[in-house]
């Protein structure tokens, strides 16, 4: 177990070798979550367009159905760590058992509720005729993984905050094994088109929580930390996760309502998007996985006490993040011309993804610097800021995407629109971290 380091030990070379034994197996755990959707897309896009479309809209409605509890795995890393750093690793299993009985109870919610409302909620993104069908069959297929997924988040929270991203990774590039393998046997082996897509990835999900929740319960047992479920606990993790649900629904509404315009702008532009929304998702995981390791690290130093050591990693971290978008920036633009024919042969969604793909390598610097900080305040508990930082961030988009169809704007345009955002969040993220409120040390904060 890693121990909260000794202030003698300052410096740029000590926070470089925390960041990357966190980050560089955290990257690998995060990068296979959007791959997942980036096999699927795949995979489904030579069905033909309007099942990748489909897709499309499928896809961002059970990504939000997840991401907005992502506050099981973030809140839950940086309360474990905390824990971890004041030395009561007992303590810090059982606050993660609670954030698992809460994903259970989320996964279970959320599971009825897509059930319920496939249909409608597909109709109300503006599929088209063509589109919705495959949308509302992957969508309540998929569904069924939503519970396993949400534990994922909860157990991955625990391992995090314990220091360990290994398992994580682990687990991740086995699931994403699975899901392809089990992608082509059951598309085109048992012929079951988009359905079997959406089987061989609930099936993949089960399987990741299944090995996550041995693991967890195997560490419980190791340390004395109790399995059963506690009322106070649990609705003590919700209350601690719920300014992380505020921003985390801000940030899933922009998302949202991109794809909404674009699923507006006609089958062509909305298959376009789902390509570059699958690229843009895993650089941001990649990107996060510097957050990550921030989560990690901060909330490790704040428990022990050591404010000091907590600005250093701040300071170094949005370093790698400025340098890290760099670099992704310049792959995605040398990678442009084989990346796109991936996912199809329609010239027309080729010809429309390109532009909007290019100003998304030239945003990656300044993605680099929001999640950097993103993780960082998480790791310090300032998730009320984080919150209400977003809100007035989503004010401002929606009005400016839905005003781009009517302008006649394209997909060019939404894309832009959804970088400015960017740019605010930056902009408001680096003021907190230049004011040093979020700095609170102590096992809880």
């Amino acid at each position: 177990m890693t121990q909260a380091p000794a202030a003698a030990e300052a410096g740029p070379k000590r926070h470089d070798r925390e960041i990357i034994a966190l980050a560089v197996p955290a990257f690998g755990a995060l990068v296979a979550e959007p791959l997942f959707v980036m096999v699927d897309s795949a995979i489904v896009g030579h069905l033909g367009t309007a099942q990748l479309a489909g897709l499309g809209i499928a896809a961002s409605l059970l990504t939000t159905g997840v991401s907005i509890f992502v506050f099981l795995a973030y809140a839950t890393t940086a309360a474990v760590a905390r824990r971890v750093g004041a030395g009561d690793l007992r303590a810090a299993i059982r606050q993660g058992m609670d954030g698992i009985w809460l994903a259970l109870l989320l996964g279970a919610a959320v599971l009825l509720f897509l059930l319920c409302t496939a249909s409608a909620l597909v109709d109300l993104f503006g599929a088209s005729s063509t589109a919705a069908p495959h949308a509302t069959t992957y969508l309540r297929i998929s569904a069924l993984g939503i519970p396993a997924m949400l534990v994922v988040l909860a157990a991955t929270g625990v391992l995090r905050g314990l220091q360990d991203t290994r398992t994580p990774l682990y687990v991740a590039v086995a699931g994403f094994v699975a899901n392809g393998v089990l992608n082509v046997v059951l598309v085109y082996g048992a012929d079951l088109g988009i359905a079997g897509s959406a089987w061989g990835t609930v099936l993949a999900q089960w399987g990741m929580a299944a090995v996550y929740l041995a693991v967890v319960v195997r560490g419980a047992r190791r340390h004395g930390a109790s399995l059963r479920p506690d009322a106070a606990g649990i609705r003590a993790c919700a209350q601690a996760g719920t300014p992380l649900l505020i921003r985390t629904l801000s940030l899933r509404g922009i998302l949202i309502i991109t794809t909404t315009v674009a699923a507006r702008l006609g089958d062509a532009d909305v298959a376009a998007h789902q390509i570059v929304l699958a690229l843009w998702s895993l650089l941001a995981f990649a990107l996060d996985a510097i957050a990550i390791a921030g989560q990690a690290i901060i909330g490790r130093y704040l428990g022990a006490g050591d404010a000091k050591g907590a600005r250093e990693a701040c300071r170094r971290m949005i370093q790698w993040g400025i340098a890290s978008g760099a670099v992704l920036g310049v792959l995605v633009l040398l990678a442009r011309p084989l990346y796109i024919p991936l996912f199809t042969g329609d010239s027309a969604v080729e010809d429309t993804a390109l532009p909007a793909l290019l100003l998304v390598a030239f945003a990656q610097p300044v993605c680099g610097v929001v999640y950097v900080l993103d993780g960082v305040l998480m790791g310090a508990g300032d998730g009320r800021y984080l919150a209400w930082a977003m809100v007035p961030t989503l004010a401002l988009f929606t009005p400016l995407a839905l005003l781009i169809p009517g302008f006649g704007g394209g997909l060019t345009a939404l894309w832009a629109a959804l970088i400015l955002t960017m740019v605010i969040r930056m902009l408001t993220l680096w003021l907190r971290s230049r004011s040093g409120r979020w700095i609170v040390t102590g096992a809880t904060r």
